[in-house]
């Protein structure tokens, strides 16, 4: 037997090392008596905790192995077991762990409910960016009312144009300006053109080169605006002859950049390069075409211009020198008025009160949604940032946000990824927020989110930040090392070259031999020449056996403490090698990629084609396929990661748990709400040690 003084001190030292928040490890067995299985099991979890925040998930899946092999069937633990999987690539055995923590914590319980969502949503999904599958249907979500109490905000709205960072701007016709407004509605520019303004503005569309060009349907003119939206000059005026207009509505730009503009007076369309020099009409009567009656939509894609006519209830098709085609749809349809190209080559229209796609291809209609407002009239209508579509409501005075019907169920994808105590007792929270299809949602801001410690509000809530205003990105580069590639090492250098143009920050370059090692990581800035000949690599380096698969991993993960936009670079021959999935699948390097927020881009060299799965790694991330000597080069493709969507988000507080000297697991729970829509994700941490 120990002394009762002896008993009481070893039992109160235990309280304080086991002692845990929302945790179910205890003492058993008699007083004063430790359960050793218990204390390793804490102390792997606390380890484990500690490396998932480092983002080292392999160290984190050890420690949490180790601690359910002291403590079978752990719900706590099985949860973080699976999300160090599932950030790992590993989905499938993620959801397994997830669900034997479903099964442990009991049907019940709040964390069963946080736990069904988030396996529910991870094993619907099917790819990434997908967008507008055959059978979505679309609910209004929210809206952006003209009024906010008695102020008005804007008016008899004709035109929507999203922007990358979630916000829109609004062509209100009736109050003669454009409204910029942020994903909450919150009105933060507002532009009234040159000193006399606008004339009713009506379209609006932005060029390749970024200028915004701006229809002015009583002013008869367009006016060309900044990137910012700063007005610059006009292009026409009123009048019947060449270049001149007739009541201008809607605008269209081609893949050349030339701008088209749809004079609703002259019944006709004409064209301009991006200045506002005029090159030809068309539209008018011609022996094989009976003239527009009235023309409202445009869009152009591959060469072809369609045009919709809203009192002929028809979209013609022109080629770009304005030769008529022939009708894309004679019948099915109201009274269309915009068009827009989506980015996979179908048409959004808008007819009436209803939200059409059509498919340029076959001509099939099929309906994505309807206002059912009793004042309806969509002028306009474009996709925005998070996949919703947007819709001017010209006659209701708003514009209507159109939500996928799933998504409205399913909620927000809410993960909270790391969480830093480096300024304890100041805790900083780093959070991921997407749809069901891994989307990343933008434009959030404080209002959009809340912290909560154990239930409770925490204090001193800061909203740090979203990845989507950063103009900064990190890239690694994998160079492929099979002898096919030995061939082809200047190829290497100029591709070096060409992704160093793009202005992102390269912090490595993987060689994928049969060993993959770093050939350069980041520290000094190094010189192109010692970039380039890093690249290049000894041909000793080069060798059948290279191998892809760990090469990838390596690369992926020397970006995971840098910046949230970030994508690796393959450079490669095009074929993969016998080695390619040695030690990881394909689906799991994919799955490693996306549930870190890494974009795969392939540049393929020697004018070779590349592998499909070279192929697959780019269109489940987001990434594309680079030959490097395509005509327009690959730079600026690659330049365009410091403009992605970022879904990640920064918040801090202050604590107001007890820290049981360091070793209490601390919960956080974060909440985050978009109109009618919302997600929640929970998890904990350890204080610094005291």
């Amino acid at each position: 037997m120990k002394p009762p003084v002896f008993a009481a001190a070893l039992a109160g030292i235990l309280a304080l090392v086991l002692g845990v928040t929302g945790m179910a490890f205890t003492q058993e067995g008699d007083f004063g008596e430790f359960d050793r299985d218990a204390l390793a099991a804490r102390e792997e979890f606390r380890l484990g905790v500690q490396a998932y925040n480092r983002s080292a998930f392999n160290e984190a899946i050890l420690s949490f192995e180790r601690a359910l092999g002291f403590r079978p069937g752990e719900p706590l633990v099985l949860d973080w077991l699976g999300r160090s999987y599932y950030r790992s690539g590993m989905e499938d055995t993620a959801l397994r762990q997830w669900r034997s923590a479903v099964d442990a914590y009991g049907p019940s319980s709040r964390e069963t409910l946080g736990l069904s969502s988030r396996i529910e949503t991870v094993r619907n999904r099917r790819s990434l960016f997908s967008f507008l599958d055959d059978d979505i249907r679309y609910v209004e979500s929210g809206t952006f009312p003209g009024f906010s109490g008695d102020v008005r905000l804007y008016k008899q709205p004709t035109a929507v144009l999203p922007l990358e960072d979630g916000s829109v701007w609004v062509v209100a016709y009736g109050s003669n300006e454009l409204v910029r407004l942020d994903t909450n509605g919150i009105v933060r520019q507002r532009q009234r053109g040159p000193l006399n303004g606008f004339d009713r503005p009506y379209d609006m569309v932005r060029g390749l080169d970024g200028r915004l060009y701006v229809s002015e349907f009583r002013g008869g003119r367009v006016s060309i605006l900044s990137s910012q939206g700063e007005w610059q000059s006009y292009i026409g005026s009123k009048g019947r002859d060449e270049g001149m207009f007739v009541g201008p509505q809607n605008l269209t730009i081609d893949d050349e950049g030339y701008l088209y503009v749809v004079d609703y007076g002259n019944k006709r369309i004409s064209k301009f390069d991006p200045d506002g020099t005029f090159i030809l009409s068309f539209g008018g009567r011609s022996p094989n075409f009976p003239g527009m009656l009235s023309p409202t939509g445009i869009v152009a894609r591959q060469g072809r211009v369609y045009v919709a006519d809203s009192l002929a209830k028809r979209i013609a098709i022109f080629d770009r020198n304005g030769d008529y085609l022939g009708i894309l749809i004679a019948e099915g349809l109201r009274g269309p008025e915009s068009l827009t190209l989506l980015n996979d080559g179908r048409i959004l229209a808008a007819d009436a009160n209803r939200l059409l796609i059509i498919d340029p291809n076959s001509a099939l209609i099929r309906e994505l949604g309807l206002l059912g407002s009793p004042r309806v009239r969509i002028a306009g209508a474009k996709v925005d940032g998070n996949g919703n579509i947007l819709a001017a409501n010209f006659e209701g005075d708003e514009v209507s946000v159109m939500t996928p019907l799933d998504d409205m169920a399913a909620g927000l994808f809410v993960q909270i990824e790391r969480v830093i105590t480096d300024d304890f007792p100041k805790i900083t929270v780093e959070l991921q927020v997407q749809d069901r299809r891994r989307r990343p949602i933008v434009g959030l801001d404080n209002r959009n989110f809340l912290i909560t410690e154990d239930g409770r509000v925490a204090g001193e809530q800061n909203f740090l930040g979203g990845a989507y205003r950063s103009e900064t990105s990190d890239i690694s580069i994998l160079l492929d090392r099979s002898p096919t590639a030995l061939t082809l090492q200047p190829d290497m250098s100029n591709a070096v070259r060409d992704i160093r143009a793009a202005g992102s920050r390269i912090v490595s370059l993987i060689s994928a031999g049969e060993q993959p090692l770093p050939a350069w990581t980041a520290g000094t800035e190094p010189s192109l020449a010692a970039l380039a000949a890093a690249a290049r690599g000894n041909p000793s380096s080069y060798t059948p056996r290279w191998h892809f698969d760990m090469g990838l991993r390596l690369a992926a993960t020397s970006l995971l403490h840098g910046a949230k936009k970030r994508a690796v670079v393959f450079i490669s021959s095009g074929n993969q090698g016998e080695l390619t999935f040695d030690q990881y699948g394909l689906s799991e390097l994919a799955a490693y990629l996306a549930n870190n927020g890494i974009i795969f881009y392939g540049v393929i060299l020697g004018g070779n084609s590349a592998a499909d799965e070279i192929r697959y790694l780019c269109e489940q991330t987001g990434g594309q396929v680079l030959s490097l000597y395509r005509p327009e080069g690959i730079t600026p493709v690659l330049s365009r990661l410091n403009s992605q969507p970022s879904g990640s988000y920064t918040l801090s507080y202050r604590t107001g748990l007890p820290t049981d000297f360091g070793r209490a697991y601390l919960p956080v729970e974060a909440e985050v709400y978009l109109m009618e829509r919302s997600g929640r994700d929970a998890t904990g941490y350890f204080p610094p040690m005291e």
